[in-house]
């Protein structure tokens, strides 16, 4: 017989808190307690009195004038910590530099979390025009360049999983059919690369390589995206050649042999 594993104890007043940091995002910056007990269904005593006890340790602020919150100090330096300790982003920032002077676009760095993906790092271009892309945005995963990447080369059952959440149209050009997302991934893995082309943000494409670690286990992906006047098609190949060669300087950084990881796998 099994043992079951315990259930971990969960104080429901911390759970809370991080339910209200969690629900701070680049387009809804700042929040009031109303609106903070509506959408997390607590009362507003509740939110009340755990908003002060985050604005006491600095991890919100409040604007007097209005009476909103924004996110504190506090939690930019906990994110420097961890942006700081992965060894993807120390490895990764100074090719991700170089690809923004070999492509003159935008390139970004993205984990998968969840069924998200996130942006860790970002090297800005120097066009007058830019993509406007937050660093900690969630990403639905199925509909970005880099989301694609890791999908294609995580497990089935998170590919299923991304599938049973829904593929939401967010444009036109969104998938939202389980097949056609299913063979979409089986050409990432063949050729390495993912395109989107306005899946998530109308006018914008990218394009994105799996980085890996020294296990071979794909664990980030490097993008470039920009405006799609700028990103032509003609221009693809190249700008996925650019983008693969840098995830695979980035790999090898982390310890990943290619040779050696293929005659293992043979």
């Amino acid at each position: 017989m099994t043992k079951k594993t315990p259930e971990p104890q969960v104080l429901s007043s911390v759970t809370n808190a991080l339910r209200i940091l969690k629900s701070f995002s680049a387009f809804e910056p700042t929040k009031k307690v109303s609106e903070l007990a509506e959408s997390l269904g607590l009362a507003k005593s509740t939110v009340s009195r755990l908003m002060s006890t985050l604005a006491h340790e600095g991890f919100i602020t409040k604007d007097k004038e209005n009476q909103s919150y924004r996110l504190g100090v506090s939690v930019l330096t906990l994110a420097g910590i961890v942006t700081n300790d992965l060894d993807i982003h120390k490895e990764a920032a100074p090719i991700l530099h170089k690809l923004v002077n070999d492509t003159g676009e935008t390139t970004h760095l993205a984990v998968m979390d969840g069924l998200d993906t996130i942006y860790i790092h970002k090297e800005e271009c120097y066009h007058p025009v830019r993509i406007l892309t937050h660093l900690g945005r969630r990403n639905p995963s199925y509909c970005t360049s880099s989301g694609k990447v890791l999908l294609a080369f995580s497990e089935d059952h998170i590919v299923e999983d991304v599938i049973d959440k829904g593929l939401i149209s967010h444009t036109s050009n969104s998938i939202t059919d389980p097949d056609v997302l299913r063979n979409e991934l089986k050409t990432v893995r063949k050729q390495k690369y993912a395109v989107s082309t306005e899946e998530l943000t109308e006018g914008t494409k990218s394009v994105a390589a799996p980085i890996r670690d020294y296990t071979g286990r794909v664990v980030s992906a490097v993008t470039v995206v920009g405006p799609i006047q700028r990103m032509k098609e003609y221009k693809i190949r190249d700008i996925a050649a650019k983008v693969t060669a840098a995830a695979k300087d980035a790999s090898e950084r982390l310890g990943y042999d290619e040779r050696f990881f293929r005659e293992t796998q043979a």
